[in-house]
């Protein structure tokens, strides 16, 4: 996967293709072992433990990992002189989120977890507004002395 430049410091992938070739080894790899997912089961008396297995979700981090490259060298290789790599790398992110989304959708995977990892929310901004004028707060009357003395 490494390949020297002659001409300045190491490259580690000599072409897009090369890149995206690694990166469908992570996702193989993440689909040949699963997470293996231990429930307690009780029948009765009788306690077991049962295993089954549960798709590993890819992940940005766990790419990094497979490559042994760190975020820094992703960002710096992401917006770097590498342009042509540009495309390869949105389609590897694409392919990272897709999978992360399609499992939250199917119960696979914790919907929460994945909204927040991939940056989904469900905030709102809120405009009050009355008379067509927006509503900043309450304005409370202005001090009149008169007032004070009629109590």
């Amino acid at each position: 996967m490494e390949v020297e430049n002659r001409h300045g410091r190491s490259k580690r992938f000599a072409s897009p293709e090369q890149l995206w070739e690694a990166a469908c080894e992570y996702f193989a790899y993440c689909d040949r072992t699963p997470w293996k997912v231990i429930k307690n089961k009780t029948k009765g008396e009788i306690k077991e433990k049962e295993e089954s297995p549960t798709q590993r979700p890819y992940s940005l981090t766990g790419l990094m990992a497979y490559l042994d490259v760190s975020k820094s060298f992703w960002n710096d290789f992401k917006k770097g002189s590498h342009e042509d790599f540009s495309v390869v790398i949105t389609r590897i992110e694409n392919v990272i989120r897709t999978q992360q989304l399609e499992g939250a959708i199917v119960g696979a995977f914790n919907p929460n977890i994945v909204s927040r990892i991939i940056g989904l929310s469900d905030k709102q901004k809120v405009t009050h507004t009355i008379n067509s004028k927006e509503f900043k707060g309450f304005d409370f009357l202005p001090y009149i002395p008169k007032a004070d003395e009629s109590i």
